[in-house]
């Protein structure tokens, strides 16, 4: 366990606890995100997995090298009646199908609700999307860390990385709300459905499929 900046982190290697299982599996959202080697699926592995739930029960889990099975991880992921929160998902998703295996679904990305709802700005980073809706700026110094070191992760990187899930459910509220206002909430339902298909467009090589 760690406690950064008096915010309880379950901190584990490779998987969650049955007793954490037990816990999330009846949630009814889970904000995900993920932390890797880099930005190309098979070459750069997964680190790193961070979770949270509506009762800010957040967990970080090492994925250690040459690992493959986190059952438990994979069981709330693909588990279809509890909603999965990302910010740009289609990385996250297919990270963890090219490297667990996991076939995530019931997908709410709130990079494409951000760029449906807010169409005021260009600015649809995580960072800036929390400071708008809910005036906390992120820090963003521990982003480009060594995820795969073989030595414990410090506590600013836990604290980054749990940051980065502790605020998802509450932007994917309030983005709703501007979706729903604007009339553009089923049209983002619609775009959720098809990040699995760019994921694994995305693992495949074939990012442009799309393109003229």
């Amino acid at each position: 366990m760690n406690n950064c900046k008096n915010k309880k982190i379950n901190f584990s290697h490779n998987d969650i606890t049955t007793d954490l299982y037990n816990l999330y599996k009846y949630s009814s959202y889970l904000a995900v995100d993920t932390e890797a080697m880099g930005l190309i699926h098979g070459r750069d592995r997964l680190c790193l997995i961070q979770i949270c739930n509506e009762l800010n029960l957040t967990s970080c889990i090492k994925i250690e090298l040459n690992n493959a099975d986190s059952p438990n991880i994979k069981k709330l992921l693909e588990d279809n009646k509890i909603m999965k929160i990302f910010h740009y998902a289609r990385f996250d998703v297919a990270a963890l199908k090219c490297n667990l295996g996991i076939n995530t679904n019931n997908i709410f990305c709130t990079k494409i609700a951000s760029k449906l709802a807010r169409t005021y700005t260009n600015k649809h980073g995580l960072k800036d999307l929390i400071n708008e809706l809910i005036g906390i700026e992120l820090d963003k110094s521990s982003q480009s860390s060594d995820w795969g070191s073989s030595e414990d992760l410090s506590i600013k990187q836990i604290d980054y990385a749990a940051n980065d899930v502790r605020y998802l459910i509450e932007a994917m509220n309030k983005l709703k709300i501007i979706l729903e206002r604007e009339g553009r909430y089923e049209l983002a339902q619609k775009c959720f459905k098809t990040i699995p298909v760019h994921s694994e467009l995305d693992i495949l090589k074939f990012s442009n499929i799309f393109e003229h």
